[in-house]
């Protein structure tokens, strides 16, 4: 609910909520109607932070979404600010009332299409790319100087159905247990990035001693091409094209013999075309960061309505980040299809504890430091907020990091909150479109998967408006969360469609993909 008076304004989520959230800056001595009752501001309050609307007393409870955000470390008194100072977050049992409930899908409404690369797989690129995958760090920059010599985009004449060439480059690949976990899960990445249906094919580029090495990845993941003259045909399928540093005589030698590669793969890449595809084809990644007081007020609701709406048209949507949904997993887990599938994430969350504590931190360490400038507290605020992404249908799997997700429904994904390693896990999966939203202002994007940034504020929007795809501050000013989730929905179907987004107008998209390393560095 939304309360006005003399201009200034703030929302009070749930009736039984302790604080409502500023809409905009609340001046101190400004009287403001919520619940019913006038509070009157007594210290200045900042755009996404929140204001008491009723005392509290200390060691009790504060509530917000309805849900437990934190308990008052100090008397609270209302209408004033509600942040570190008085808010801590102690531990508190959670009621995980495994598949208790059972949400339905919204009706589909009439059928949604677009038009994308359909693959052999049944899957459905909204990109159609050519990768330059390096297995290990020792290979990186030869990668980069291969995907380098095609920058300057004259191959696009002959080929216009080709979206980019892009470097796949990363920090590991050795110096890790061979197959153990580390290997395990770099193999995983790079495998759902070659095999992902965005790209319609790549050459692969190691070193030649590496631990994670070309044709261990190639055999183990069963690495197949799409079709092309520059791979070895086995059993039916083109077997993908590996150069090794070592084996091809150096670095020049290399850059020479990759790019010959490259550019035999382009005819094959350019003879794939876009044709009418419904929108159950979409896997879409939902991602936050650089969040602030109104992410969960406004653009990740509106992310939620838009994930329902394409999960009603048969569609799967992937959510991530199981460190940002601490203190708030049991919302999920009533809402798992099966108890088997609650219990997989509550797994997760302990794995989570278990985690932390080795290394001597916590799990709830954490809003940082520019999330609680822009107003969040605690994690379970936090928590409470990134999950409002989730919308309100079944969960139906939890998926381990980097796993596939063929879809339909609803998924959680295990991954860190950290950006990059959560978007690339994300991507991974097979996710041909990615929604980001961002209260402070994060400009990530993560090839070959277009990123759609959403901000959750106009003012942010407007400063930012070169790196963000669609505003959500509107929903501050009266428009339904309904409607915000219907735009973005359009503008998902648009992008899956062709329709370029900021990230990829400013080339943004190959640093940031980064694999999550779990163990040692050997």
């Amino acid at each position: 609910m939304s309360a006005v008076a003399s201009g200034v304004r703030a929302v009070l989520l749930r009736e039984d909520d302790d604080v409502a959230v500023a809409a905009r800056p609340l001046p101190k001595g400004a009287v403001i109607t919520v619940g019913g009752q006038a509070v009157r501001v007594l210290e200045p309050i900042g755009l996404g932070h929140k204001i008491a609307v009723r005392d509290v007393k200390t060691g009790e409870a504060v509530r917000k979404y309805g849900q437990i955000i934190g308990f008052a470390t100090r008397p609270i008194v209302a209408g004033g600010h509600v942040h570190t100072q008085n808010l801590g977050a102690d531990l508190f049992e959670r009621d995980y009332a495994y598949a208790t409930e059972h949400p339905q899908p919204p009706e589909p409404g009439e059928p949604r299409t677009f038009r994308g690369y359909r693959r052999p797989d049944g899957r459905v690129g909204t990109r159609n790319c050519i990768a330059v995958i390096s297995t290990v760090n020792c290979s990186a920059s030869t990668s980069r100087a291969v995907a380098d010599r095609f920058k300057d985009g004259a191959w696009r004449r002959d080929h216009p159905n080709v979206d980019a060439i892009f470097a796949i480059t990363h920090k590991g690949g050795c110096g890790l247990p061979y197959e153990g976990m580390d290997h395990q899960i770099l193999e995983r990445v790079l495998a759902g990035f070659a095999n992902h249906p965005n790209v319609a094919a790549y050459v692969i580029v190691g070193l030649g001693c590496e631990v994670s090495y070309a044709s261990h990845l190639v055999e183990h993941r069963d690495l197949v091409t799409l079709g092309s003259s520059s791979g070895t045909r086995e059993n039916g399928h083109h077997r993908p094209r590996t150069i090794n540093i070592q084996e091809e005589g150096g670095v020049t030698r290399t850059i020479e013999a990759a790019t010959r590669a490259v550019e035999e793969l382009l005819p094959a890449a350019n003879s794939w075309t876009r044709s009418s595809q419904p929108a159950s084809k979409i896997v879409l990644a939902m991602e936050c960061g650089g969040s602030d007081g109104n992410s969960g007020v406004t653009a990740n609701p509106a992310l939620g309505v838009a994930a329902d709406l394409l999960i009603a048209h048969g569609g799967a949507a992937v959510l991530g980040e199981t460190t940002e949904i601490y203190g708030a997993e049991h919302l999920l887990t009533r809402r798992a299809v099966s108890r088997a599938v609650g219990e997989k994430l509550v797994e997760r969350i302990k794995w989570w504890e278990w985690y932390t504590g080795v290394f001597g931190a916590r799990i709830d360490n954490n809003p940082s430091p520019g999330n609680k400038a822009g107003g969040l507290t605690t994690i379970y605020e936090k928590s409470l907020g990134a999950l409002a992404k989730a919308g309100s249908t079944a969960l139906v799997d939890v998926a381990p990091y980097a796993g596939r997700v063929d879809g339909p429904g609803l998924v959680f994904m295990d991954t860190p909150g950290y950006d990059p390693p959560c978007t690339t896990g994300l991507v991974a999966s097979g996710a041909n479109v990615l929604v980001f939203t961002t209260g402070r202002g994060s400009v990530l994007g993560l090839k070959p998967t277009p990123c759609v940034k959403v901000a959750t504020n106009t003012p942010m929007y407007e400063r930012m408006i070169d790196d963000m795809d669609l505003d959500a501050g509107p929903i501050l000013e009266g428009e339904s969360i309904e409607s915000a989730g219907r735009r973005l929905f359009d503008l998902i179907l648009r992008v899956a469609d062709g329709e370029l987004t900021k990230s990829e107008r400013d080339g943004i998209g190959e640093e940031e993909f980064a694999p999550w390393t779990i163990g040692p560095t050997l």
